[in-house]
């Protein structure tokens, strides 16, 4: 399965997420009206096999957000103030979900470590398959909001000029928001290479600078900022970085939620 021909293990994948769109919850299948189809989410390597862990099931419609290239056709104020508040909410659930993966990555080292002790594969495997899904679902709700404000900004030029400015202003500041939790969970995958696993699919791994998944081909986060003079893995450092980061990302949320209101009034005075 190559980059180029990844629906060649499409029924897998579909399998794996009941095949239920991952982003809208649309049930497809073969006696299904949904017709749902793999998309890739986060890095995936430009040459050699897809990893299944790098693939997610989404509807055609959702496809068509991620693939859409954006129009600069002018739309009525109507429809712009819909596509902002769907825009907001959608980013507003991607938070919960951010902050729920970084809950789950945090957790990691003291859940594998007492499944070790304890002996039970099963505890493993049930953490590993959380967090892969987890990764997933959250990598799409990025890319999701990422397609719909790439669609905000080509229409920043149809608009009139006062519009325009709180439009800008909108945009610029979810934007910063999306790096913000790409932030997040970028250190949440770094929990997950500290245990010398890959932030993707989660097999083993050497902790080493440029070391590659042999499973996934993924380059492996590097954690030599996140380790003491003695080279142990400050966990605790990481852990209070990613909290700290959240929190950035809750106060730009309250001036998103300013902006987001006076372009709301402007475009229901039109």
């Amino acid at each position: 399965m190559t980059a180029r021909d990844w629906h060649a293990d499409r029924d897998a994948v579909f399998e794996r997420d009941a095949y239920t769109c991952r982003h809208c919850d649309a049930v497809g299948g073969d006696d299904e009206p949904t017709t749902l189809r793999p998309s890739p989410v986060g890095d995936v390597p430009l040459e050699g096999e897809v990893h299944e862990s790098a693939l997610v099931t989404v509807c055609d419609d959702c496809f068509g957000t991620l693939e859409s290239d954006p129009s600069t056709d002018a739309v009525e104020s109507d429809e712009l103030f819909e596509l902002v508040r769907e825009t907001t909410g959608l980013q507003g659930a991607t938070i919960s979900d951010v902050a729920a993966f970084a809950s789950l990555a945090t957790s990691l080292p003291a859940t594998l470590e007492s499944a070790l002790d304890e002996e039970t594969d099963t505890d493993i495997d049930d953490s590993v398959s959380e967090y892969r899904r987890a990764r997933r679902d959250v990598l799409l709700a990025i890319a999701i909001v990422d397609a719909r404000l790439e669609r905000l900004a080509a229409l920043q030029s149809t608009v009139g000029p006062e519009i325009r400015v709180s439009l800008e202003a909108f945009a610029e500041t979810a934007t910063e928001l999306q790096s913000t939790l790409r932030e997040v969970v970028a250190l949440g995958e770094t929990v997950a290479a500290a245990l010398e696993r890959c932030q993707g699919c989660f097999d083993g791994v050497r902790a080493s600078a440029g070391a590659t998944c042999a499973t996934c081909g993924l380059t492996v986060r590097e954690t030599a900022d996140w380790r003491d003079g003695d080279g142990t893995l400050a966990f605790d450092r990481l852990f209070a970085t990613i909290n700290e980061t959240l929190q950035g990302a809750s106060e730009t949320t309250e001036t998103l939620t300013d902006r987001t209101m006076a372009l709301a009034e402007q475009l229901t005075a039109q």
